[in-house]
């Protein structure tokens, strides 16, 4: 399956909850999910005017989350399923294991480091060759990247708009307790295997472990 190309605003609008995106228009009054919140197309604007959607049953609470957290991370349903099939292979919680495998990329690393605004931008960044790990380029946003390796923006990209605007909002905000993030030098490392409880992102996992368990 492709990847989605349409507008990034109404797939959060079909979750119901903010994505992120866009970047920093999330974070200002023209965000979607804050003027229209509800789904998008005719019927879920007849939803949204009647208060509310229709009672969802375990499976659409199921493959609901899934997209969502597809959706968050900006994998196709290929790449999605092939995270979670290696990551229930590992020792721990399969749930957890699928976070911290979605986290380990390196197009997530470089978001979450502050080198760009959004998953999206971050994953333009790397296949343009502008990231590089342990001193090596490399264009594989699924790279997964490993405690203690360094992950930095090429010496001849840091002055690209993007790379700039993202790393003065990075500033801004509080860093996460398994990176280390040294903006002056555009690099960062993951200092430890994250933990749920480090990973900010809105998930119920379990219920996507459920889905693929059937």
């Amino acid at each position: 399956m492709s990847r989605y190309a349409g507008p990034a605003c109404r797939l959060c609008r079909r979750e119901g909850t903010k994505l992120f995106l866009k970047g920093t228009r999330c974070f200002t009054e023209k965000c979607a999910v804050d003027r229209r919140s509800y789904a998008p197309g005719q019927h879920g604007a007849a939803q949204g005017a009647k208060g509310g959607a229709r009672k969802m049953s375990e499976y659409a609470k199921q493959l609901r989350e899934k997209q969502k957290v597809k959706r968050i991370y900006g994998l196709t349903e290929r790449q999605f399923r092939n995270t979670f099939e290696t990551a229930s292979h590992e020792p721990g919680v399969k749930g957890t294991n699928l976070l911290v495998a979605l986290e380990s990329r390196l197009d997530n690393m470089i978001y979450r480091m502050g080198f760009a605004t959004s998953r999206r931008g971050a994953r333009q960044l790397v296949c343009h060759g502008h990231v590089e790990v342990d001193g090596g380029r490399v264009d594989i946003p699924s790279f997964k990247v490993e405690p203690g390796q360094e992950v930095r923006v090429a010496a001849d990209s840091r002055e690209m708009v993007p790379v700039k605007l993202a790393q003065e909002l990075a500033s801004r905000g509080s860093s996460l307790t398994w990176l280390s993030v040294d903006h002056g030098k555009f690099a960062g490392r993951m200092t430890m295997r994250p933990t749920r409880d480090g990973i900010p992102t809105n998930a119920q996992e379990q219920l996507i472990v459920e889905l693929y368990s059937k």
